[in-house]
């Protein structure tokens, strides 16, 4: 079975959970439950259900997903997916928004869920009479509020069309080539030609980093 090592690593993972288990399990993964931690499990849950997709783990190859912030939310989105950097199935895509799309590639419906900004009024409005309570403050305010809001008031759901080239799929590399100038290897056509040369994207300008040495 193609999850099988996955549910060796994960065996709670292998089937659709409600929303108070996924928590828990957000919270051990996480390492902290938090309220950006509900906004993600609830988003993947409502994502996969938009999709008609009932349990991830059997659909491993056909789903890939597409997160927009590198928050605690999208800790939870993996969760509940299945979908993870190493395996290609996840991509994260630096918009600052707490948003992913989730695309199903055997029929290429993709579905896209936002968190509404309106959602922390609404959240804090849900307990301000509780002013001297338990959810006194705003962290747990916007943490229990958004386990029982409904999903209208917490996100936006719009049907997508996601343009995915073969070397963005999952699966082994459709291409490795080397960097005519630091000669280091680079896979999937993420290189770029420069006055005739084959250069990574730090030989051709746009690294993320300065040398300061070297071993």
């Amino acid at each position: 079975m193609a999850s099988e090592g996955y549910g060796k690593l994960y065996p709670y993972i292998l089937n659709m959970k409600t929303l108070e288990e996924y928590l828990v399990l957000a919270a051990q993964n996480h390492g902290h439950m938090c309220p950006g931690q509900v906004l993600g499990v609830r988003m993947a849950m409502l994502g996969l259900r938009e999709l008609g997709i009932d349990d991830p783990a059997k659909h491993e190859k056909r789903l890939l997903t597409l997160v927009e912030i590198d928050r605690c939310a999208t800790d939870a989105v993996s969760l509940v997916t299945g979908c993870r950097l190493g395996k290609r199935s996840l991509k994260y895509l630096d918009y600052g928004k707490v948003a992913a799309t989730f695309v199903d590639l055997e029929t290429n419906n993709a579905v896209r869920v936002v968190a509404r900004d309106d959602s922390r009024l609404k959240a804090k409005a849900m307990f301000q009479g509780d002013s001297a309570g338990e959810l006194s403050g705003h962290y747990k305010q916007q943490l229990e509020a958004y386990k029982v809001m409904g999903e209208a008031e917490l996100f936006t759901v719009q049907r997508v069309r996601v343009k995915l080239k073969p070397e963005d799929l999952p699966g082994r590399p459709h291409s490795r080539v080397t960097c005519q100038q630091c000669g280091e290897g680079i896979n999937d056509r993420r290189e770029q030609v420069v006055s005739g040369r084959v250069l990574c994207r730090n030989c051709a300008g746009e690294s993320y980093y300065e040398p300061v040495g070297s071993r």
